[in-house]
């Protein structure tokens, strides 16, 4: 059994720049002619996004291989909109045994109410107990997976017995409008238009996606930063 207190995120293909982005918004007005150079792309990337035209961040794509646990990926699966993705899968593979335990920065106590509400660090008690009880049910829950496995029961019932807090892998593929919409929801930043309260493990994917995002698409998560992080 192994644990872990990280997720990882891999570029694994793309087709997405600013002059694609470009070339899509001036077809409007240039019908074939956009087929160009693209032009300078700056500032009307930054009109497009401010003035919330979205359309034109709809033609490039992103694909990524997401190591996360289960309680992560069903979070990251209602994104549904501009997203296709693909799981591993416990009827057709063993799984393995990689458990997620929380490190020891990580916030353990809500207080307040939903909508305005914060995390504060926990006791050395509660810390402990965490470790203590994940450790356990982690163990147990494995080793009765491989029993029931070696008695000739299917994987697609043994695995009932497994936690969320166990790792899984898929591909998720999206355009740059959706990882904006989905950057908008699962990062925390100050200069946000519109609070968000993603739980920090979600917000571990969408930070190393923003990478990605960054690099590849420099003028539009420029413009995505200057105008709140807000989709358009």
């Amino acid at each position: 059994m192994q644990l872990r207190s990280d997720v990882t995120v891999k570029l694994i293909k793309s087709s997405a720049n600013d002059i694609d982005v470009a070339r899509a918004a001036r077809v409007s007005t240039q019908g074939g002619q956009s087929l160009g150079d693209g032009g300078k792309s700056e500032g009307l990337i930054n009109y497009l996004v401010r003035d919330r035209h979205g359309s034109p961040f709809e033609h490039n794509s992103f694909t990524f291989l997401v190591e996360a646990p289960i309680f992560v990926a069903r979070e990251h699966m209602r994104h549904r909109a501009g997203w296709s993705y693909n799981e591993e899968s416990g009827r057709y593979k063993e799984l393995e045994g990689v458990f997620y335990m929380p490190d020891g920065d990580r916030p353990l106590v809500q207080v307040g109410k939903p909508g305005a509400y914060e995390f504060q660090a926990g006791t050395p008690v509660q810390k402990r107990a965490v470790v203590e009880s994940f450790y356990s049910a982690y163990t147990w829950s494995y080793q009765a997976y491989l029993s029931l496995l070696k008695r000739g029961v299917a994987r697609e019932v043994a695995r009932m017995v497994l936690p969320v807090g166990l790792f899984t892998s898929y591909y998720a593929t999206c355009n740059a409008r959706s990882l904006m919409h989905f950057l908008s929801l699962r990062t925390r930043s100050e200069e946000s238009t519109y609070p968000s309260f993603p739980q920090r493990e979600i917000e571990m994917v969408a930070e190393q996606m923003e990478e990605s995002f960054r690099d590849l698409m420099p003028s539009t998560h420029a413009a995505f930063l200057k105008h709140g992080r807000v989709a358009p």
